[in-house]
């Protein structure tokens, strides 16, 4: 998975673009490897090349700057590669939310690999209500639609319980696979199998 620009082609790439993408583009960037809190505005308009009242012309807060950071992991990261990756590796429903941690397997081995923003915003913003905290849970509900997708065409029993105790195997090993468990995919992968075993099926196997 890309999570941004390679390093050394950052300043070249963002002489050709506007303003406002080389903006998200360093926001993605760094938000996704040090988190938002981390992260200070100073810091996004020198890596963007930009004047800092340029950038609050097009967020007027980094507040709404991280909100925009999130909606991109969500199409970056859930959409275009999660999801995409889960539907070509699996054949079947089944095969699909197991192949999961076959894809988390790959990028826990990456070098760049950074963990999941949607649990590092809502860690970061624990105040309810927060605008960012408020996106960080609609982006993990996205993901958890998406294995309750895959449930109902399973025909597990209880679709919505199974991906909310899938969605807790994904979080647990990334944050094991960010603590140094290189193993921690595969891990989940056995894990997933019983919960599988466990969580029944109506009607006609598939």
């Amino acid at each position: 998975m890309r999570t941004g620009l390679p390093a050394h082609h950052h300043q070249s790439a963002t002489r050709s673009i506007g303003a406002r993408e080389r903006i998200d583009r360093t926001a993605y960037e760094l938000f996704s490897r040090h988190g938002i809190r981390a992260v200070g505005i100073d810091t996004v308009v020198a890596r963007a090349g930009v004047a800092k009242m340029t950038l609050y012309r097009h967020y007027p807060s980094k507040d709404e700057l991280a909100v925009a950071f999130l909606r991109r992991r969500e199409e970056l990261w859930t959409r275009s590669w999660l999801q995409q990756d889960v539907e070509r590796w699996g054949r079947t429903p089944r095969a699909k939310l197991l192949a999961i941690f076959d894809v988390f397997d790959k990028w826990f081995r990456r070098s760049d690999f950074e963990g999941c923003s949607f649990v590092k915003a809502l860690l970061e913003h624990g105040v309810r209500g927060h605008r960012v905290r408020i996106a960080a849970v609609r982006h993990l509900d996205t993901i958890r639609t998406f294995v309750k997708r895959l449930a109902e065409e399973a025909r597990m029993r209880d679709p919505d319980g199974f991906a909310r105790q899938w969605q807790m195997l994904m979080a647990g090993c990334i944050v094991a696979a960010h603590a140094g468990d290189r193993e921690a995919a595969k891990r989940a992968k056995k894990a997933g199998r019983l919960l599988l075993a466990a969580g029944g099926r109506t009607g006609r196997r598939k």
